[in-house]
């Protein structure tokens, strides 16, 4: 199971996660998902972990679920109370998750790739939802998480059609937030990771946590739940020393902008 999940640290913070079933274009198959789960658990409670990226091979981050499984298993293997409770962990990790995508990014490999924070896309990747082709529709989360991402009618297009986007077109819609050159998806991902890495890590948990949660809420009952959230913040040493060094650069410019390029203390 080690060599189907490759673990890196690239930088200070950061946990980069391999996809590695190159010869299946990384298609998620149960030891796959099991592994994934395993190691955000173990991300989860490992305190030298501030951010994860997770990504396949410039091939595909992930043509989809094993289709050979649900072949021979039908729904038995797809719907399994085990694999579902293993997806929803994975959707449920609690520090910042960014996807790196690069080449294919299908079924279920777009279902994961819309559990993270958001997808950095390389120009050579493509997204899609094609489960209709195969007599089915998406079952982990495409449904649902496209509809919120991209609009109610992007999803049904792409959902019914089955058809391919391009990241470019993705970008337009909203899916990736942010294309860059195929060779630099990895490390253009893992950069931002450091960078967030390097901010206070309460409060990256807690504003994901609000922005995650507060989708299910009314906007009055949002705006209370980011109140809530925020409240335990001040007072913690990561608010108190960006808060006095931001005035102290205030003050030091006499008025003017505030001193720049400050780096902020990890909670």
């Amino acid at each position: 199971m080690d060599t189907l999940l490759l673990q890196q640290r690239p930088a200070p913070g950061v946990l980069l996660l391999i996809l590695n079933r190159p010869d299946k274009r990384n298609a998620l198959n149960q030891a796959l998902v099991r592994a994934l789960d395993e190691a955000l658990a173990t991300a989860a409670a490992d305190e030298d972990v501030a951010c994860v990226v997770l990504t396949g091979d410039q091939r595909a981050f992930s043509a989809g679920a094993d289709i050979h499984d649900q072949h021979a298993h039908g729904a038995d293997v797809a719907l399994s109370g085990e694999r579902l409770a293993a997806w929803q962990r994975i959707a449920d990790f609690e520090k910042p998750y960014i996807a790196a995508v690069n080449g294919y990014c299908l079924g279920g490999g777009n279902e994961l790739a819309m559990m993270t924070d958001f997808i950095i896309a390389g120009e050579n990747a493509i997204f899609g939802q094609p489960e209709i082709n195969l007599g089915i529709f998406p079952g982990d989360g495409g449904t649902q998480r496209l509809p919120r991402l991209i609009g109610a009618k992007n999803a049904a297009r792409m959902i019914l059609t089955g058809e391919r986007v391009s990241a470019e077109r993705a970008w337009r819609m909203g899916l990736v937030s942010e294309v860059v050159a195929n060779d630099d998806t990895v490390t253009h991902a893992v950069r931002l990771a450091a960078g967030i890495a390097g901010k206070s890590r309460q409060a990256a948990r807690l504003a994901k946590a609000t922005i995650r949660d507060g989708l299910d809420l009314t906007l009055a009952d949002g705006l209370k739940l980011e109140h809530d959230n925020l409240r335990p913040l001040f007072g913690t040493d990561a608010q108190k020393d960006n808060m006095a060094r931001f005035a102290a650069g205030e003050r030091s410019h006499s008025g003017g902008e505030p001193a720049r390029h400050r780096t902020s203390a990890s909670a």
